[in-house]
């Protein structure tokens, strides 16, 4: 009987393309895809371990996968992702339930692990993360049939006192420009239109590789291949945003006019702890020449509240600053304690009631920047990429260039003449916190 395998899936977009290529290794095997986790011999769980609430995440899917054994079919489930990078003996100690474990530089061995894992071994492959794929290796998309991501980079070398990344993905490490280019030209020949750069650093891009900055080049080149509408920019490290990034951003017109750029704090004492680069200072700097290049751009940011020292003080002028620098994206996270990382040992640890009053108060400040920004779009004409149809409503659904899979708002769109997986002219009519809507023109 041909085995059957269901891969669960969590946390960032660079573990989704992991875990596409798994299943890619997966199908070329020959062993069945399952969509379904109770009709499935064979489970992997692709999990994150980056702050406490994605660890716990990871552990109870996990624990509810091994119902499984008892409910369904399921006959080995194996473990793989940053959990496993980090906590493996742990995990093979005290969680019985797994049959193997598959590390973040390993995951292209998933076939032996799984293999091993039904003849009863125990297998566990987790060695140093300095594995890196390109497009030879097979991967099934699992995103919708017109957009993908594409890891452009692994790991970080910044060494944010907060960030475990380096300990679950290594140093940073470049991509070839011709292995990211071969890979979105199989994706475009797939009909493809929007692919989403992703690294944990993608400004860095190139130059463990080059010795220079290649990002500016890397957009220019992934926007020449034919079938590509929009080109996407996640995770850019403020500390290495260059001026010829920014007027690349400018003038490739399918270069999205949207960057993630996290700078996860205000205050110069907080971001020396944290070990961000630069201060306050530099920041403003930075995104008034990106808005005065850019006039029409969306800026994405996360912040960190509760870090250690992080005072009532400090979050009063976090407060101002989000409601004075107007982002037009804003995600809020609470501080969480990672091991082995330096911001540990700080002292003045905040509490966690305090925390979630933080988080919870700068996300309402965030909704009325929000409304207030969408409601500039008022009467313009922008690109929509459709997604699906409502028929409650009778109207179509889609995202404009300001606005990224999955995290961001959508677009409502009435006389929608486009298909799914088209780009759709459309008039904004009303806007509001994190949604607009509007008329599609012919």
């Amino acid at each position: 009987m041909t085995e059957r395998v269901k891969v669960v899936t969590l946390g960032c977009e660079k573990n989704l393309v992991d875990s596409e290529i798994m299943s890619g290794l997966i199908n070329e095997r020959g062993y069945q895809l399952v969509d379904q986790a109770d009709d499935a011999t064979v489970i992997i769980v692709n999990t994150c371990g980056f702050i406490d609430a994605a660890k716990e995440e990871s552990v109870n899917t996990i624990l509810d996968m091994a119902e499984f054994k008892q409910t369904g079919r399921l006959k080995a489930l194996i473990v793989s992702g940053c959990l496993t990078q980090r906590y493996k003996k742990q995990l093979m100690e005290e969680m019985p339930e797994i049959d193997g474990i598959v590390g973040t530089g390993d995951f292209h061995h998933i076939n032996d692990i799984v293999d091993e894992a039904l003849r009863g071994k125990k297998p566990v492959k987790v060695g140093n993360p300095v594995f890196d794929y390109d497009q030879k290796l097979p991967r099934l998309v699992t995103t919708p049939r017109y957009t993908a991501y594409v890891k452009i980079a692994e790991g970080c070398d910044n060494a944010c006192t907060f960030c475990s990344i380096p300990i679950m993905r290594g140093n940073f490490r470049s991509r070839s420009i011709e292995s990211i280019i071969a890979e979105v030209q199989m994706l475009a020949d797939q009909g493809v239109k929007e692919v989403s750069l992703i690294a944990q650093d993608s400004t860095n891009y190139g130059t463990d590789l080059y010795d220079k900055f290649m990002l500016p080049e890397l957009l220019n080149r992934v926007s020449e291949v034919e079938g590509i509408a929009w080109v996407r920019l996640h995770y850019a490290y403020p500390g290495f945003f260059t001026d010829e990034l920014i007027e690349t951003i400018a003038t490739n017109s399918k270069v999205c006019n949207y960057i993630d750029m996290p700078l996860q704090h205000s205050e110069d004492s907080i971001l020396k702890r944290m070990r961000r680069p630069g201060r306050q200072r530099d920041t403003r700097e930075l995104v008034a020449k990106i808005r005065a290049s850019i006039p029409d751009v969306a800026l994405r940011t996360s912040i960190i509240v509760g870090f250690p020292g992080e005072t009532d003080e400090d979050f009063e002028r976090l407060c101002d600053f989000v409601k004075e620098m107007k982002f037009d994206r804003l995600g809020v996270f609470t501080y969480s304690n990672e091991e082995d990382t330096p911001a540990v040992r700080l002292p003045n640890q905040v509490p966690d009631d305090v925390k979630e009053w933080r988080s919870n108060t700068l996300m309402e400040i965030q909704r009325e920047v929000s409304k207030y920004n969408s409601g500039k779009h008022i009467g313009s004409e922008i690109d929509v990429l459709v997604e699906r149809y409502d028929g409650r409503s009778d109207v179509y659904i889609g995202r404009s260039p300001y606005d990224a899979p999955e995290i961001d708002g959508e677009v409502f769109i009435s006389n929608c003449t486009a298909g799914i997986g088209e780009i759709q002219r459309v008039r904004i009519t009303h806007a509001f916190e994190f949604d607009m809507s509007g008329e599609g023109l012919a």
